[in-house]
């Protein structure tokens, strides 16, 4: 007989099952260094022991760049619309006449013009009007982003959000080695205000990721993948603008 003094086999949150044994037997090691020795008639004995894990439990599904944090994931995610052409990389493959790169860069003034009054640059645009150029009116691209990230901001935060991380960051990279290559075709090399910054510029990156990833805590999954969808627009309104430049 088994002795009742086992703890192991009162444990309800075991599970038993069977065991056929022919005698004789030798000693059973049993959890907690405890032996059982089998009777020495043809029987079967009822062991517990611990359930294992369910198979069907799964691992928390990651999303890429998860671990380091949501500005990673939003990168990530733009990493996905550049052309290799674009950024090292780089995944999208180059369809439309826009995606492709320019097979001569000849900015003009107007349209340089065009590009600051969308993006809103007062300062540059006052030192061109000292030079004698007029100043357009707005153009329909940038008016419709302006009214569609007035509307994000107060009704959507996270798409606005995507679309503020995809703008600042483009503008610290891509957007700065724009604006030399235009200085040096049609303003004598001169650097605008707009490309200028308040401080070392890696340091104010690192503070912009650092806010983002602590607003973004405090959302839920669904949020964050809602800002991750407006990826896509982001891209396609501010590539009109920027395309103005060469128009």
């Amino acid at each position: 007989p088994i002795s009742p003094s086992l703890s192991i086999l009162k444990n309800p949150q075991l599970t038993s099952f069977h065991f056929a044994f022919s005698p004789p037997k030798p000693l059973l090691a049993l959890p907690g260094n405890q032996n059982l020795r089998m009777s020495t008639n043809k029987t079967s004995v009822v062991i517990a022991a611990t359930t294992a894990p369910a198979a069907s439990e799964k691992q928390k599904k990651r999303y890429p760049g998860e671990s380091k944090g949501f500005v990673e994931e939003m990168r990530f995610v733009a990493m996905k619309l550049h052309t290799k052409e674009q950024a090292k990389e780089g995944e999208k493959e180059t369809k439309s006449p826009e995606e492709r790169p320019v097979a001569k860069w000849e900015p003009t003034v107007d349209g340089y013009l065009r590009f600051l009054v969308d993006k809103k640059l007062a300062i540059d645009l006052e030192w061109f009007k000292e030079q004698g150029y007029e100043i357009p009116e707005p153009t329909a691209p940038g008016k419709t982003y302006s009214q569609y990230l007035k509307d994000l901001a107060e009704k959507d935060p996270q798409a606005f959000i995507c679309h503020f991380y995809n703008i600042y960051f483009a503008h610290s990279a891509g957007g700065r080695m724009i604006g030399r290559k235009v200085a040096e075709r049609i303003l004598d090399g001169r650097e605008l205000e707009f490309y200028k910054w308040d401080g070392e510029l890696s340091q104010l990156l690192q503070n912009v990721r650092e806010k983002l990833n602590k607003v973004a805590e405090e959302w839920t999954r669904e949020e964050k993948n809602h800002c991750l969808e407006e990826t896509d627009k982001s891209f396609k309104y501010s590539g009109e603008i920027l395309r103005l430049i060469l128009s």
